[in-house]
């Protein structure tokens, strides 16, 4: 959690786990406070067809998530609010108000990256100035304000660990205004990023690290939920992990990881190591059996009561990177979530937290007293341990025997920027990987979309940009990064993980001349399909229709949508083709699953294939069940609605082969009024 102005610090209830530092109203019901009015100043929406209205959502518990994407306390309350929009899908709605950090996090193209990348589905405003940030007298990322039906504040709160607290209020308020006739319960569905076709089909997805040892490369595909092992020459040698989220164990193709970060190759063992980030766990990957395990953390995000113990039961949170201790089987992990340094001893099975006292903060000195802020890259000379300290943008020099640490570069939690030259006034930009090779520390500068380099064999030490200017793009020549997130350097290239943009970029150190790495035969993990739903249908059973014998029709659909209304931009039409009691007619060629149409259209033709043709005078009964997302114009959510036809057919020669659908004239669905 991070104060803007003061320093207000996160602690820790011994044993409990429970962030602390959060404040909220005497009495949720009958003490309230104004809700804001509006939003009206943002810069921008995310995740919606429009600008979200306030007034648009009365009669709506709406949750508003003031976060910015570069803190992991913010990233710790996403599977809460998840699981509360789960919960009460048609009586939540969660707003997330982007209110940034750092100048990068100001460009609302980098947000929406994010928000595809974290899998957020809720709306998101930009809120570059952070107009109502300071409007409603927030000071802390994440802040959290809960909304009753009728817009007024109910409760406020501070940093992450609320879960239970928010299910309370939400369920009570829910009651009350049920009560009152108050309550809307009409479903609305908005336009996540991250279901676009575009944010999901490309070989790697968000690549976080990578790693290049002999003549193979590691890469942690973060957004695809597994590790691509490559070739140098761009071979696809073997991909481990099935690409849904979990954590399982055991053989490459049915093991599965939650967005994996740091990746270290144990040479000598012949295995790879990786900080499985939202399971909070360390997983080895056994290059020789072919096999996953779990060696350290439990599954659950926990903040440590304790000062160590058994690695399996020791509680990790948001591992982000790792390194290996020379000529031991000790690693030292960059505990994001904690802001701190832990050790992992193999050999002994145990997990101590080795440096930093857990406040959020940039403080030298000995292990206890030393404090980190968000380290998330890791690298070492043999003898000293850099680290990339990101919400500090600063680069710190951890004693990987006592656990000291001093500072390199960087100042404070609000020193930031792009300036090179001597280290004491340098500046970064939350910087998320470094690299150590050959008397050189390369530096990912990740918010400046930049590769930079401090050469330690110089007299006078200072950084310098290697490759990269402060605009983000994609190209090789002039090379452009967009928030490179890992390096590694092997045989005079430095590899780097261009996370952004999706791809290996590979950099020749003499030259400087950039590549981007193609891996030959890499594909997206194959997305898991489920039988759509189809809310506040329609329902129009058709005249019994004579068609022609035979097993290839065609069905012409014919969408009316009501006065006002408008598809949803980049939402799908879902259909599904059935024939009810009789499950084996339809052709093989239908996908049981259903199918899609993007973009969506008022009118287009379906196959309707026949597993064996339709004699003369033999009955069938098709339905065909389509779901849409209707937008009102101006309004920035949608809402679904369906049609489903009953279709009786009968065989008859003189019958046709195009069967014509239309919801035209037929009753409205539940809870729309076509005039409206």
């Amino acid at each position: 959690m991070t104060p803007l102005l003061s320093r207000v610090r996160w602690s820790v209830a011994a044993g409990l786990g429970l962030l602390m530092a959060w404040t909220m109203l005497p009495n949720a019901h009958a003490q309230v406070a104004p809700g804001p009015s509006s939003l009206n100043s943002v810069d921008g929406w995310i995740n919606t067809a429009d600008r979200i209205k306030l007034s648009d959502l009365r009669g709506k518990i709406v949750l508003l998530d003031f976060w910015t994407y570069c803190c992991i306390n913010c990233h710790h309350i996403l599977p809460d609010l998840e699981y509360l929009e789960d919960k009460y899908p048609n009586q939540l709605v969660v707003l997330g108000i982007h209110s940034p950090k750092f100048p990068a996090e100001r460009d609302i193209e980098n947000v929406r990256r994010k928000v595809a990348e974290y899998r957020i589905k809720h709306p998101v405003a930009q809120d570059s100035n952070q107009r109502v940030w300071k409007t409603l007298g927030i000071d802390t990322w994440p802040t959290l304000i809960l909304l009753d039906a009728r817009g007024r504040e109910v409760l406020r709160l501070k940093g992450e660990g609320h879960r239970g607290t928010l299910d309370e209020a939400i369920a009570r308020l829910i009651a009350v205004h049920r009560a009152r006739g108050e309550l809307n319960e009409t479903p609305l569905v908005f336009t996540p990023e991250s279901e676009k076709p575009a944010n999901r089909e490309t070989p790697l997805l968000y690549p976080g690290k990578v790693v290049a040892a002999g003549d193979s490369l590691f890469i942690a595909d973060t957004g695809h939920n597994r590790i691509v092992i490559a070739g140098l020459d761009g071979s696809l040698k073997a991909v481990v992990g099935n690409g849904k989220i979990g954590m399982r164990d055991g053989a490459y193709e049915r093991a599965s990881f939650n967005r994996p970060q740091g990746i270290r190759l144990d040479a000598l063992r012949n295995r790879l190591y990786v900080a499985d980030t939202e399971n909070h766990a360390i997983r080895a990957i056994d290059l020789t059996t072919r096999s996953v395990t779990t060696v350290a953390g439990t599954g659950e995000m926990v903040y440590p009561g304790l000062p160590g113990g058994p690695a399996r039961r020791f509680g990790l949170n948001s591992p982000w990177d790792l390194v290996q201790i020379p000529e031991t089987n000790q690693f030292l992990v960059a505990m994001a979530g904690t802001h701190q340094i832990y050790k992992i001893d193999f050999d002994q099975n145990a997990t101590v937290v080795f440096s930093g006292s857990g406040i959020e903060e940039i403080t030298d000195g000995p292990a206890p007293r030393a404090a980190y802020a968000q380290p998330s890259g890791l690298t070492t000379d043999g003898r000293i341990v850099f680290v990339a300290d990101s919400e500090t943008s600063s680069i710190r020099l951890l004693d990987p025997q006592t656990g000291a640490v001093r500072t390199l570069l960087g100042k404070g939690l609000f020193d930031f920027g792009d300036v090179e030259g001597g280290l004491t006034r340098a500046r970064l930009q939350h910087c998320l990987a470094v690299e150590y090779a050959n008397g050189k520390l390369y530096v990912a500068d990740t918010y400046n979309n930049k590769i930079k380099v401090i050469d330690f064999s110089a007299r006078t030490k200072t950084i310098r940009t290697l490759v990269g200017d402060r605009r983000r793009g994609d190209t090789d020549d002039p090379p452009r990064f967009d928030q490179p997130g890992g390096l590694s350097v092997l045989g005079g290239q430095l590899y780097v993980a261009d996370t952004n943009n999706h791809k290996i970029r590979v950099v020749d150190l003499a030259t400087l001349a950039v590549k981007t790495l193609t891996i030959d035969g890499l594909t997206p993990p194959p997305l898991e399909r489920f039988k759509p739903s189809f809310p506040l249908a329609q329902k129009i059973t058709l005249p019994e229709t004579l068609v022609k014998p035979g097993d290839a029709y065609k069905l012409e659909v014919a969408l009316t949508l009501p006065n006002g209304f408008q598809f949803g931009p980049d939402t799908p039409i879902q259909y599904l083709i059935e024939t009810p009691g009789q499950s084996d007619a339809l052709g093989t060629a239908l996908d049981p699953n259903g199918g899609e149409l993007r973009p969506p259209l008022d009118r287009f033709t379906l196959d309707l294939p026949l597993r064996t043709p339709l004699a003369a005078g033999e009955t069938l009964t098709v339905t065909l069940s389509v779901a849409t997302f209707l937008c009102r114009k101006s309004q920035g959510f949608c809402q679904p609605r369906s049609v489903i036809w009953t279709i009786p057919l009968r065989g008859d020669p003189g019958g046709t082969q195009t069967i014509s659908l239309s919801n035209h004239g037929a009753a409205p669905s539940p809870a729309l009024d076509p005039n409206d």
